[in-house]
């Protein structure tokens, strides 16, 4: 029988500096400085404040500062001042006390692709080109004579959500 290691950050222990470890990483405790590993979790009592490059953060606790993951799933607190960076994003609700409740404080999330600039100088040099056409071409036989474009939806803005978002902003009575 093998037992996957880990490095284990108890409850009750501060860590202040850097940290690299090649095992998953669990924060049970209060980690504050910069962090490297293939993956974070962050207990209910856990505390992880600083810079992490993960490629799994999951938190259930308290994170603080600046996190770049591919995978990120939350469902604790995020402070003021925060940025997460991630491919995907998953934030969960859980039912406490007959309340749901996740907290975000003045934060940054990306999530998705970073922005391709080449691509939006070649799209925003196309479309002066796009309007001057659309202005030329003969009005509708409806005679609304409107142009209308579609929005795409940008990589940074889709998430991928456990609940129906109706279920996350209603509130609970007591």
């Amino acid at each position: 029988m093998s037992e996957t290691k880990k490095t284990l950050i108890e409850e009750g222990t501060e860590f202040k500096g850097t940290l690299t470890s090649s095992c998953p990483i669990v924060v049970m405790g209060r980690v504050e400085g910069e962090m490297k590993g293939p993956s974070v979790e962050v207990t209910e009592t856990g505390v992880l404040s600083g810079k992490a490059k993960v490629t799994e953060l999951r938190s259930r606790g308290e994170l603080a500062g600046e996190f770049d993951a591919d995978v990120v799933e939350l469902s604790g607190r995020v402070r003021d001042k925060s940025i997460i960076r991630a491919q995907s994003l998953e934030v969960s609700l859980s039912r406490e006390g007959g309340r749901i409740e996740m907290v975000f404080g003045d934060c940054e999330l990306a999530v998705g692709d970073a922005p391709d600039k080449a691509k939006a100088v070649r799209e925003s040099s196309a479309k002066p080109k796009e309007a001057k056409e659309a202005k030329a071409a003969p009005a509708p036989e409806t005679g609304g004579g409107e142009v209308s474009a579609e929005a795409d939806m940008s990589a940074s803005a889709r998430l991928r959500r456990g609940k129906p978002p109706e279920a996350a902003s209603q509130p609970e009575s007591a």
